[in-house]
């Protein structure tokens, strides 16, 4: 039975539910609910976790509530307890680089800026592991001055125009997650990244 799992990136708690930065949170939500299955905290993983089967694989979801900064020191948990390789993870994540819509699906690469990449790749010294970048759009510029309110950004809830789009790329996504057992990954790979959401 192979085993696939899927770490969901964002910040616990009500306060962040429907911001930008918890797409990975929302996304695996959708697909764990899809199945009936629920999610429970397990303190030792340092997430609330979720389990099922499709087609012959074990899918277990994971929701850090390390919050994002730190979402390395759940990961590394997940992977000790497991015993697993990097390349069963696949971590799914908002980036404010992509247009709105957009998806990104990557063997490895930089954190790009994105705080919970980067604190991933600190704690497991290593840039080469699998993630789905879904964009949110670049944050506006703030009045006056040279630079943008990335913070305002990315914390801020999600919009009703911007999640008639999600909502779609959430459904393509998954449809590609429930997959990755059955199609090979080039072929998955190749699908997202040319997803267009018009």
């Amino acid at each position: 039975m192979q085993e696939i799992y899927l770490i969901g990136l964002g910040n616990p708690g009500k306060k962040y539910y429907n911001s930008r930065h918890n797409i990975g949170f929302l996304l695996l939500e959708k697909l764990s609910k899809k199945y009936n299955s629920n999610f429970l905290l397990k303190d030792k993983l340092k997430s609330s976790c979720s389990e099922f089967q499709i087609n012959n694989s074990t899918f277990k979801l994971f929701l850090p509530n390390t919050f994002m900064n730190n979402s390395g020191d759940a990961v590394q948990a997940i992977v000790k307890w497991y015993k697993i390789n990097l390349d069963q993870i696949l971590i799914i994540v908002d980036d404010k680089d992509l247009p709105l819509g957009k998806i990104r699906f990557r063997r490895k690469g930089s954190s790009g800026g994105h705080n919970g990449l980067k604190s991933i790749i600190e704690q497991l010294q290593t840039q080469n592991f699998k993630r789905i970048r879904i964009g949110i759009g670049s944050p506006p510029l703030i009045k006056g001055e040279n630079h943008f309110n990335t913070i305002s950004h990315v914390l801020g809830n999600i919009s009703l125009e911007e999640k008639l789009i999600l909502d779609k790329v959430y459904k393509r996504v998954i449809e590609s997650l429930e997959q990755l057992n059955t199609k090979k990954e080039d072929h998955i790979i190749n699908e997202l990244n040319s997803y267009n959401k018009d």
